[in-house]
């Protein structure tokens, strides 16, 4: 059993706000993450989009594609339509051996709405989100026969954000879909980390470490700002620079055996973090974890 240390690109490449990233290039994201001893990086989308420019280019790097974003549509599509919008990304990633394709649901989402308050967020009731799982479940199932692991990702802004959300996706889903289980967002949207971590861990495919810091995020709840908002403030940071317990969570992925990857995705200002300083110590502190908990950790 061991684990692999991946990072998002995000923090040199903010495809959300690329106006303060526009000093950097996802060429000095994969080269600066691979120095600092990641091993793998999900894919950002100023990387090639076609599969044979994608595996030349994360080969340039020695990096491995460690699952990507998907913007899911399925409260307006049919089953079909939306493993017809997939199909494309799930044969790269499972041409490329990437362990899950990471989707939410982006319909409807404020996420992407700087001027939205992330407390205005769309909502479902339980059985709506039990309703949504279940039509989930066909999509998953469809991605996994084709060799494609799919991951959910609950997220800040979305239908699915806090723990009761989760709650009710997985209770209403099939094995088939997995949980990305992102520590950032679920305390964020006001959950129980580790309570969630142990309900769930027998779905956990794919896992973001993802610090906050709580007096950011008090104040963009108090004050009704946007989810970008709270990324501009500084509402994330990598892991050993918030306040979520990563060695508490790195011995619940050795009590369950987790082997898969551990992904950092803390996207911040670079202007006041610096994304090869915050990165490298998001690194430093996940191996210290892992070593801590004796998860061995593949290179």
């Amino acid at each position: 059993m061991s684990v692999k240390i991946g990072i998002s690109p995000i923090a040199w490449q903010n495809d959300d706000l690329p106006d303060i990233t526009a000093e950097y290039t996802m060429e000095q994201a994969l080269k600066e993450a691979r120095e600092i001893g990641y091993v793998g990086v999900e894919r950002g989308q100023r990387m090639p989009h076609d599969t044979d420019g994608l595996r030349s280019y994360l080969n340039k790097y020695d990096i491995a594609l460690c699952g990507g974003w998907c913007s899911g549509n399925l409260l307006n599509n049919s089953v079909e339509e939306e493993i017809a919008a997939i199909t494309q990304q799930v044969k790269q990633f499972a041409a490329l051996d990437a362990p899950c394709i990471v989707y939410a649901e982006c319909s409807n989402t404020v996420q992407g709405e700087i001027d939205t308050p992330v407390n205005n967020r769309p909502t479902l009731s339980r059985d709506e989100i039990k309703q949504y799982a279940a039509k989930l479940s066909e999509v998953a199932k469809w991605s996994k026969d084709r060799g494609m692991p799919m991951a959910y990702h609950h997220h800040m802004g979305s239908i699915i954000e806090a723990e009761a959300d989760v709650d009710a996706l997985m209770e209403g889903s099939s094995d088939d879909l997995n949980l990305c289980f992102d520590s950032g967002h679920l305390l964020f949207g006001g959950g129980d980390v580790m309570a969630t971590l142990d309900r769930w861990s027998h779905r956990v495919h794919h896992v973001h470490y993802k610090d906050i810091r709580p007096e950011i995020v008090k104040t963009v709840r108090e004050n009704n700002h946007s989810f970008l908002d709270a990324v501009l403030a500084g509402a994330f940071t990598v892991p050993g620079d918030g306040c979520i317990d990563f060695h508490a969570i790195t011995r619940k992925l050795k009590a369950i055996e987790y082997s898969g990857w551990i992904v950092v995705e803390a996207e911040q200002d670079p202007a006041k973090a610096n994304p090869y300083a915050y990165s490298k110590m998001g690194y430093e502190n996940i191996v210290k974890a892992c070593n801590e908990a004796n998860l061995k950790i593949e290179a």
